[in-house]
Order: C-alpha cells, then sequence, then structure tokens
C-alpha cells in the first residue's frame, strides 16, 4: 500500500477513531449526580466568596444553584492620606463601601469531557438571580471648631461632602462603624464563563473558573460622592472552586 492510500484511510477514519474514544472514556466513567463546590474568586472591581451546588439533569447537562457575597468598588476611588500626622489613609470622596449578596441558579454543560485516565475538563456555565447590593456608609475622624471657638475636636462622623471639606479630615474611621446604619438596594444579576476542571479524582472537584457578570438595580447604588450612582456593575472574575461529588 503506498504512502497516499494510508493518509486517505486515516483520514476517512479518524472521526470513528474518536468518536469510539470518546464512547469508550464515557462509559469507564462513574456518574456521581450530586456535587457541591465552595470557591474564592476575583474580579476588575473586588472579590468575594462563594457556594455552589446542583445535580445531573443528563450526562452533559447540569442544574446549578449558588450563593456569593462579594466587595464592589468605584473605578475611581483612590486613597489618598491626610496631612495630619500619624493620619490614617482614605478614600476622597467615598460615600458608602458596597457588598453584595447573590443568590440564582444557571446550566452548565460539558463542552469538552475529560477522559477516565485524568486531563481538563471543559465546561459552560451561565445562570442569574437576585442581587442585593448592601451600602455601608463610610465613618471619618473629623476635626471641628469646639464650642469656645478656638480649639479643634477630633469627632467620628459619617462623611457628609456637603459640610465636610478635604482639610476637615484626619483618616478614615473603624471599619465596622456604620453597620447599623445599612441601606440595601434590590437588583438581578447574570452571569456566564468557563469552568475548566483539572482534578485527577472525579469524586473531589477541583476547578478554575473564569467569565463575565452584571448586576443591575433599578433605583441607583451611591458609591462616590462626585460621580453618578451606578444603576449596574460590569465585571470579569477568575474563580478557584474546591468541592467533591456524591450520589
Amino acid at each position: 500500500m503506498t504512502k497516499n492510500y494510508k493518509i486517505l484511510i486515516l483520514i476517512l477514519f479518524f472521526p470513528i477513531i474518536i468518536f469510539g474514544q470518546s464512547s469508550t472514556n464515557i462509559d469507564k466513567k462513574v456518574l456521581f449526580r450530586k456535587e457541591k463546590s465552595g470557591y474564592i474568586f476575583v474580579h476588575n472591581q473586588g472579590w468575594g466568596l462563594g457556594y455552589r451546588f446542583g445535580k445531573h439533569l443528563t450526562y452533559f447537562k447540569k442544574r446549578m444553584f449558588e450563593f456569593e457575597l462579594t466587595t464592589m468598588k468605584d473605578p475611581k476611588e483612590k486613597k489618598i492620606r491626610s496631612y495630619y500626622d500619624n493620619s490614617k489613609s482614605f478614600f476622597y470622596g467615598k460615600l458608602n463601601t458596597i457588598f453584595m449578596l447573590r443568590g440564582g441558579m444557571g446550566l452548565q454543560r460539558i463542552i469538552t469531557n475529560k477522559p477516565y485516565w485524568g486531563g481538563i475538563e471543559i465546561r459552560f456555565f451561565f445562570g442569574g438571580g437576585i442581587s442585593l447590593a448592601i451600602a455601608k456608609p463610610v465613618y471619618l475622624y473629623i476635626y471641628e471648631v469646639d464650642t469656645s471657638g478656638k480649639e479643634l475636636d477630633k469627632v467620628l462622623k459619617r462623611y457628609d461632602p456637603k459640610n465636610q471639606s478635604i482639610l476637615d479630615i484626619e483618616g478614615r474611621g473603624p471599619f465596622l462603624k456604620g453597620f447599623d446604619n445599612l441601606s440595601i438596594y434590590p437588583g438581578a444579576y447574570i452571569k456566564l464563563g468557563f469552568n475548566f476542571e483539572y482534578g485527577s479524582d472525579d469524586k473531589f472537584l477541583k476547578a478554575l473558573e473564569t467569565g463575565i457578570a452584571c448586576d443591575a438595580y433599578p433605583i441607583p447604588v451611591p458609591i462616590m460622592a462626585f460621580n453618578n450612582p451606578h444603576y449596574y456593575f460590569l465585571t470579569f472574575y477568575l474563580a478557584l472552586h474546591f468541592g467533591k461529588r456524591s450520589n
């Protein structure tokens, strides 16, 4: 048989060979119907923690539920320090520190399944649900003229851009101050991304996920005093998942 005929036969039967390998891989794999994972993620405006669980609808498709807590910053935030001695740095013009609670569901579909001996499995994920933006007001140490009108007193007050200039601010206040005066902005979010599972044991999940998320709110969320409040936040994220599967 000439070399050209060998190449032609290889081209004709290559799809059959690949299909046979894929079917064999699926037959040899144990299908764990349930899955759960915890994860930490970073995005271009903060970081967060999450928990995801679900089960198979078919071999290639799963229904997943997730809950996340994440921080959200304004791109124009800039940390500065006042001219007072031993002062703490602060974000000038920042009205609120923002946290987001997300809860939703989605579908995860296998694009390339992992061979039974190991490798990388690629999955596509999309979903969405409820997003609650929680605004904690920023408190700063402010110098004010005392009742005598001669000396300055340092007091802890909520930041008010109308009555406090940058020259009045000594530094940031305690982080926990303001949790008794939260504002909540209800909204919704959508998310889509690709999940790359690299664990060698199918019972234990190790995966890297990257994608995009968008949180939208009918009432805009205020962060900075001198910028317009946000109707939506568009972020790109990278997440690291660890979990397990069972039946």
